[in-house]
């Protein structure tokens, strides 16, 4: 049993999982994917298309023909990560085809490591599948190799990521992702619908919606019927009878129209938004919107609405020219706020970035002093939350049950690897994985649960 740290980075996906056991004879691909849930998502992809086409996956280098590095260029320490990640991919294998976001610099990679077969850019999907081809052609056997209805899926059965959308229209100065993955490009509806009908038929008894700006979904129809598309894809998704938690909401006016839906129970009362910061001036330095004023509002209506409601939130601190007086705003925007999940980014340069430019970077000390002043900010506010479900009787999801019986469980206010867990430690005899069952709550922590089972 492990807690919930509080210096979790908010922006990375679950590790991959890999289930599969290749058969004798069969060509086998192995995947590293870094970076967040969206690049889990493309994972899942190409696997799924090389699965489909007689490849066998491997869970290890040495069990591969040929190693895919899914990577992740948000953040120069990322950068650093992925191409460690090749590096360690071409020593313990040797053929080593490279993808995601830090793709998308082709010469930065093959700068560092000359020796990969391909690099392409991400969800570039077809040029993946022409490079594997190249360097392990595919040999299929139709009356073994049989496709799971929902594809291949690299997180436990029982949730699943839906990616809605890809790239952005917000142009933050501290962000490159629609340098690298293009404008808002939403998918249609009924491709959505259609894929999340068949992982709930396989089981999934949860959808995790993402995109780079989920609320802004369908917004780049140009002949849409409805103006805010995402309201309708909601309520469809919460008919079919799984838990739906929606991430990435930018706070739009429209957002408080998805509210209702989760106070009827259709959508998981939930909310991931990344505010990244309160001070206006911080804010315009940014170029988000500054209205933190404004957000305190939404909030407050919001809970009004739906008084279960979970926030959460992610923030930059040491953003370029952040003074100590903007950032004791910050703090004093969390006091009123309350927020009940919390991320924290210490600000990083990003080659490209026009961030970079700005005048008065603060220095690593104070980061990291003021980092840690935020992060004890936010565990005060979330201690005193989680106290005040002592009591409580909840359902919860069950994610794990380890070899001495406790289960570990995530409520609706929780996602998966980024916000708490809840620990069933007695009577777990009986329950399986991807269960959702009735806790009362008996005991709280700093970041989570522990509960007793209600028959």
């Amino acid at each position: 049993m492990s807690q919930n740290p509080p210096s979790l980075r908010p922006d990375l996906a679950p590790s991959a999982r890999f289930s599969d056991t290749p058969r004798a004879g069969q060509p086998t691909i192995g995947m590293v994917s870094l970076g967040c849930p969206k690049a889990l998502v493309d994972s899942e992809r190409i696997l799924t298309r090389l699965r489909a086409e007689g490849y066998g996956i491997s869970p290890d280098y040495s069990g591969a023909d040929a190693v895919i590095v899914n990577t992740c260029g948000f953040l120069d320490s990322a950068k650093a990560e992925s191409l460690e990640a090749i590096g360690e991919a071409l020593a313990e294998n040797g053929r080593v085809i490279v993808t995601g976001c830090l793709g998308a610099e082709p010469e930065y990679i093959t700068g560092a490591h000359p020796k990969v077969l391909a690099v392409t850019g991400p969800h570039q999907y077809e040029q993946v599948l022409d490079a594997v081809h190249a360097a392990v052609p595919p040999d299929p056997d139709p009356f073994i190799d049989l496709l799971p209805a929902s594809g291949v899926k690299l997180t436990p059965r029982h949730y699943s990521y839906l990616k809605i959308s890809e790239g952005c229209n917000h142009k933050c100065k501290f962000c490159i992702i629609p340098d690298m993955r293009g404008l808002l490009t939403s998918r249609p509806a009924k491709a959505v619908l259609r894929e999340a009908e068949k992982l709930v038929e396989s089981g999934v008894r949860e959808l995790l919606v993402i995109s780079q700006d989920t609320s802004a979904y369908g917004t780049d129809w140009k002949d849409r019927d409805e103006k805010f598309p995402i309201l309708s894809l909601a309520r469809d998704l919460g008919a079919l009878g799984a838990w739906v938690r929606m991430h990435y909401v930018y706070p739009y006016p429209h957002v408080r129209e998805l509210i209702p839906l989760m106070a009827e129970g259709l959508v998981l009362p939930y909310l991931d938004i990344p505010f990244q910061h309160a001070h206006p001036d911080t804010l315009k330095r940014m170029a988000r919107p500054a209205a933190a004023a404004r957000t305190l509002d939404e909030i407050a209506a919001w809970r009004e609405i739906c008084p279960d409601i979970t926030l959460r939130s992610t923030f930059i601190v040491g953003y370029p020219g952040e003074t100590e007086d903007e950032f004791q705003t910050l703090l004093d925007w969390m006091d009123e706020a309350q927020l009940d999940r919390v991320g924290c980014f210490q600000y990083e340069n990003v080659d490209g970035a026009r961030s970079n430019a700005l005048p008065d970077h603060v220095p690593d000390e104070i980061k990291q002093e003021r980092w840690d002043r935020f992060m004890e900010k936010a565990q005060a506010i979330s201690e005193a939350k989680l106290a005040a479900k002592v009591g409580q009787r909840m359902d919860v999801i069950i994610d794990d049950i380890d070899e001495d019986g406790i289960a570990t469980c995530r409520t609706k206010a929780d996602a998966p690897e980024i916000d708490g867990n809840l620990f069933i430690d007695e009577g777990a005899d009986g329950l399986s994985v991807g269960e959702i069952v009735t806790v009362e709550v008996d005991e709280a922590g700093e970041y989570d649960l522990w509960g007793r089972l209600i028959s």
